[in-house]
């Protein structure tokens, strides 16, 4: 047992410098290798969710690694997360997407879509000049389309609009995947993105001179006006004025190597 932790905090450490060697300087070896030693979580996620759908656990498995892949280019070791627990919401969401695209939701081409809705107009027309409901055929006819197509686009977006967020899009014996159950992720990786940016902003605003850092900080931060903030910070408007150029100048040149 002692040898089996040691092991596994060898391997945890070795992970952690490889990731510090790939944010210095990215290349293909060292995100393979990093690959390598994180396929646990990969298949971490896939069994559990391979048990709430029917859908083979290897290709659940195989598209785990683009999420694990994207969550190597993107992961800062600076920030302090846990490296895992940033990588398994990547992973998760690329066997999510993947299942939602597998799904039974219809794809409707835009061509009916634009016919629905010019349907919808020219059905509002024919009921006022006739006065009554107008048949499929009186609307086909004023579309100058086929009947048989404007009974398709009625029947696919008829189709479209009963899907819901609990529609099953996968299932066993046991347990069901729902559209909905698919959605979340993308909120999720928004407020990552927010999260992740406020660091990189705070750190490079950790970086700037004492009196700049104040002047963007009450100014753009907490939204104050300049005498107020001049006030605030000890300064004179006009060197407030001075300090905001400064540092948004310095902001742009730390900002930009993180973004590229």
């Amino acid at each position: 047992m002692t040898h089996y932790n040691q092991a596994s905090k060898n391997k945890h450490l070795n992970s952690i410098e490889l990731l510090s060697a790939y944010a210095r300087n990215p290349s293909l070896e060292l995100r393979n290798q990093l690959v390598e030693c994180n396929l646990g979580l990969v298949r971490q996620v896939a069994h559990r969710i391979s048990n709430q759908c029917s859908e083979p656990y290897e290709d659940l498995e195989q598209i785990g690694y683009l999420g694990l892949i994207r969550a190597i280019e993107r992961f800062n070791p600076q920030q302090g997360c846990a490296f895992s627990s940033f990588t398994i919401p990547y992973i998760r969401g690329e066997m999510l997407h993947y299942l939602r695209d597998k799904g039974s939701v219809m794809r409707i081409p835009r061509r009916w879509q634009e016919l629905h809705n010019k349907g919808k107009k020219i059905r509002k027309q024919l009921t006022a000049s006739l006065k009554r409901s107008p048949f499929d055929w009186e609307i086909a006819e004023a579309l100058m389309i086929p009947l048989e197509e404007w009974n398709e686009c009625q029947l696919a977006l008829q189709k479209r609009l009963l899907v819901s967020l609990d529609a099953t899009i996968s299932h066993n014996m046991d347990c069901s995947l729902s559209f909905g159950d698919t959605l979340p992720y993308q909120h999720y990786q928004a407020k990552q993105r927010l999260e992740e940016d406020r660091l990189q902003l705070q750190r490079a605003l950790g970086q700037l001179e004492d009196k700049t850092k104040a002047a963007i900080e009450c100014v753009f931060l907490n939204e104050l006006p300049r005498k107020e903030a001049a006030k605030q910070i000890g300064i004179s408007p006009m060197t407030v004025t001075r300090h905001l150029k400064k540092g948004i100048q310095q902001l742009g040149s730390l900002l930009e190597p993180q973004v590229a």
